[in-house]
């Protein structure tokens, strides 16, 4: 018989000097993300070095993943303004050490890891006023949220006869022409096809226009088609608008409608002073998805579902095939097991950074920030319209600025066109990230500040680069 084998180390001394090596260059690594370059592109020679041959014998990598810190997306540096990302804390990554040295599995069984994330449910329903008979589940985003949420609202309908027999046709929802692709994905992946997701068309506010909401549901009755949900927006991912969620209430409620709020970055809101009242009628929506890594700051990825009924999320999911055989003691006692409420049966110790940064900050702290990145947008809205060559195309209403640079005597086409190599210029030459978006019909540069370093220095930064690198370029045509 050949020698037994372990990928344990060898020497546990140099391996505990190595780990603390890297435990040292990743802490510089975010206690500087605030100098230098906003993003930089991998060198050659480093994409190279992960083009290469699977290797047959190991070798250290080290000296490689310290080389590769540098150059993430960009998101840890305070001027990192594009799309919605979460900026991560250093004590996340305490917690994530903890994690991966228990390399637990949250599928299921009764073991401490369980624990920590029936914790971080019952905080969820303490912040959002959730009852005490409602479940929630870690995710890793708001995608898989929506998908285990909006399974739940389908299959209530057939009294979860729908699981095996699949879902009945004539099925449709509705949502506001503002909302996330991830909900128009879902109905494609559910079976119901995108094209039974009815958009809505917003008011000037980008808000879902409830009167048309109430039309459009009496319409497809009329035609035949089953109304089963209505997906509300806390925090559209182009301008930041929150649909008026106790007036979606009513309507779900006078027509018998599940109402699911996709709430992915704006949800935690509720933790702000100034921005709770717009979130008035969360505590009432039959399901909610939002993402942990987003605007509370936990590291990538760790997002979360809570279903206002546990009997219908469990229904919805729950399945004990012989191997997973529940017991009142040992190992495999727990009552429900997180499996049993969505589709995953292995499932990492997400819940634990959660736990960790709710426990290590608290929510008073974590709302603070929240309002100071509004307040921030709010500071970047009136720098724009007090700019002559500046002009802003959507209300601020919390976190999102978006706006372009207009000289004047300039055609939209043009126009559409500097704001797209503004912000690639912006990007290349590391002085900034924000993204584009269409606003009526009218390309913008994106500000989204969901960002516990920025300052509004960076935001004075990011102006007169825009004029700067604007001018210079409308100029050189």
């Amino acid at each position: 018989m050949p020698p037994e084998q372990t990928l344990d180390p060898d020497d546990w001394d140099a391996f505990r000097a190595a780990a603390h090596d890297m435990l040292d260059a990743a802490i510089t690594q975010i206690q500087t993300a605030k100098d230098g370059r906003v993003w930089s592109p991998l060198p050659d020679d480093q994409k190279a070095a992960f083009q290469a041959p699977l290797p047959a014998t190991g070798t250290n990598v080290d000296d490689q993943l310290k080389a590769l810190m540098p150059y993430g997306v960009g998101n840890t540096h305070p001027r990192f303004f594009g799309w919605v990302h979460g900026s991560g804390t250093p004590s996340n990554m305490i917690a994530d050490i903890a994690a991966s040295a228990m390399n637990a599995n949250l599928g299921g069984r009764d073991h401490g890891a369980i624990y920590v994330e029936q914790q971080v449910v019952a905080w969820c329903r303490d912040i959002f006023g959730f009852p005490e008979d409602s479940s929630g589940l870690v995710v890793s985003g708001t995608s898989i949220a929506t998908l285990i949420a909006l399974k739940a609202a389908r299959d209530r309908l057939s009294d979860y006869a729908g699981r095996e027999t699949g879902p009945a046709s004539g099925l449709v929802g509705y949502t506001s022409t503002q909302t996330h692709s991830c909900v128009a994905r879902t109905f494609d992946i559910l079976g119901l096809g995108s094209n039974a997701l009815r958009r809505i068309p917003v008011n000037a506010d980008f808000e879902m226009d409830c009167t048309a909401l109430r039309a459009a549901i009496a319409a497809d009755r009329a035609a035949g088609f089953t109304p089963f949900t209505i997906i509300g927006t806390a925090g559209s991912v182009n301008v930041g608008a929150v649909d008026d969620l106790n007036t979606l209430a009513d309507i779900a409620a006078e027509e018998d409608l599940w109402l699911h709020v996709d709430g992915a970055f704006g949800a935690p809101a509720v933790l702000s002073d100034t921005q709770r009242p717009r979130l008035a009628g969360i505590e009432r929506v039959d399901s909610l998805a939002f993402d942990f890594h987003k605007w509370l700051h936990v590291t990538y990825d760790a997002g979360m579902v809570m279903i206002r009924s546990e009997d219908v999320h469990r229904r919805t999911f729950s399945e004990r095939p012989d191997y997973l055989k529940g017991t009142d003691r040992g190992l495999a006692a727990g009552g429900a097991w997180p499996t049993e409420f969505g589709p995953e049966l292995s499932r990492g110790f997400r819940a634990l950074k959660v736990w960790s940064q709710l426990a290590t900050h608290g929510t008073e702290k974590l709302g603070q920030l929240i309002t100071q990145n509004c307040n921030q947008a709010s500071y970047l809205a009136d720098l724009v319209d007090a700019a002559p060559d500046l002009e802003r195309l959507a209300p601020v209403k919390m976190q999102i600025c978006c706006f372009r640079f207009a000289p004047g005597g300039v055609s939209e086409e043009r126009m559409d066109a500097l704001t797209d190599e503004i912000v690639i210029q912006l990007q290349i030459q590391g002085i900034a990230a924000p993204s584009t978006t269409l606003v009526n019909g009218t390309n913008a540069i994106r500000v989204n500040i969901t960002n516990h370093r920025t300052r509004t220095s960076d935001l004075d930064v990011l102006v007169q680069a825009i004029q700067d690198i604007g001018h210079t370029l409308n100029e050189g045509t």
